[in-house]
């Protein structure tokens, strides 16, 4: 949320938020608080959705200052209609889909129940916003086409914000080469497979490897993380970071980057492109993805990182050991990524402000 209020920002948009959260925060744009939402508590944030419009509308004079809603995510595309009842307005509205959600797929009554409401709403929005090419391909084209106007907006980073230069030349050395081969896991951590793949990598290479965690474990998702953690002394827990500011400081301590993700295996973790990718390659730190996803795909035609076929639990640790042994292929990667255009890592300077002008038919908006 942070990098799209800052995009907004930097392209010369207004923002006020009105926002849900999951943990006590103090955001740096004028905010609405809608209340608090917990993980995998879908019957809870059902609730806060209508909580949440009435909160909302409670503040109708800033609803009503707005040319636009831009709702990120079903919950709070049907917050932001709701919220227009509540008030009586006809703001128009942009809908972000950042993760098609395992409900949306479905193939009994509450997805067909779930996929209704999602068409009903999209045919009322202005327009569609995805962060990949796998979430039309694979879902808006297959039950919605022709139903919507879409744009595509990658997880790149903002172009107001500062990075700090991006490394140049070639970083292998001997000296690199006789230490560790350290393997990053950085964003969100939601994922019990990768997190299995991780830990099972430390302790194949115990004095080889190490593998640094950056964010927030999914305790849904990842009940047991600081045990596993604590019984291996070549897996790092650095915590929670802030985005861009932490960053280079990130990315400068590894050599190569995890960007697989199975907790939706077989449709939204396929589909997505995470925003590591975009991060490591502006730092030059190429990622390693599963064969099959989107993400593969991505690498591939930048030709900039690895892709693992499966079963990664013994194809994961076989590139593992040849990069142990000869680091040559990663500073390859690492000069690809060097060499390739700073657009593809950072979104342009206007390009939100080009889909918001575009997705109103020309309209200044605030």
């Amino acid at each position: 949320m942070r990098r799209r209020v800052k995009s907004f920002v930097g392209d010369g948009l207004e923002v006020t938020g009105f926002m849900m959260r999951r943990r006590d925060s103090d955001p740096e744009w004028e905010n609405v608080d809608l209340g608090k939402t917990r993980d995998g508590a879908f019957l809870q944030r059902i609730a806060q959705v209508f909580k949440g419009a009435r909160k909302a509308a409670a503040h109708r004079e800033k609803l009503a200052d707005a040319d636009l809603i831009y709702a990120r995510n079903l919950d709070m595309l049907a917050c932001a209609f709701l919220a227009k009842r509540y008030a009586k307005l006809d703001t128009p509205v942009i809908y972000e889909s950042l993760d098609v959600h395992r409900l949306l797929v479905r193939k009994d009554i509450v997805g067909r129940t779930v996929r209704f409401l999602e068409r009903s709403l999209l045919k009322r929005s202005r327009a569609l916003v995805v962060s990949s090419p796998g979430f039309i391909k694979n879902h808006f084209e297959r039950y919605y086409a022709g139903q919507y106007k879409a744009y595509l907006v990658e997880n790149r980073l903002s172009a107001d914000a500062d990075f700090g230069p991006r490394p140049c030349g070639d970083v292998c050395s001997e000296s690199a080469a006789s230490k560790k081969i350290t393997l990053g896991w950085v964003g969100n951590l939601r994922c019990q497979r990768s997190f299995n793949l991780l830990c099972a990598l430390a302790d194949a290479f115990p004095h080889a490897v190490e593998v640094h965690l950056h964010g927030l474990p999914a305790r849904t998702e990842i009940p047991v993380f600081e045990p596993e953690i604590d019984a291996r002394q070549n897996v790092r827990y650095f915590g929670s970071y802030q985005s861009p500011e932490d960053l280079s400081g990130i990315y400068a301590s590894l050599d190569v980057v995890w960007a697989g993700d199975f907790m939706e295996a077989g449709y939204n973790s396929v589909w997505l492109l995470p925003n590591r990718i975009y991060e490591g390659g502006y730092y030059a730190t190429p990622s390693i993805a599963p064969a099959g996803t989107e993400t593969a795909a991505w690498l591939q035609r930048h030709g900039c990182g690895f892709v693992v076929e499966e079963p990664l639990e013994t194809e994961l640790p076989k590139l593992i050991e040849k990069l142990v042994s000869d680091r040559s292929e990663i500073t390859r990667y690492v000069n690809v990524l060097n060499a390739l255009p700073e657009d593809i890592f950072i979104q342009p300077a206007g390009f939100m402000r080009d889909v918001v002008r575009t997705s109103l038919g020309g309209e200044s908006a605030t």
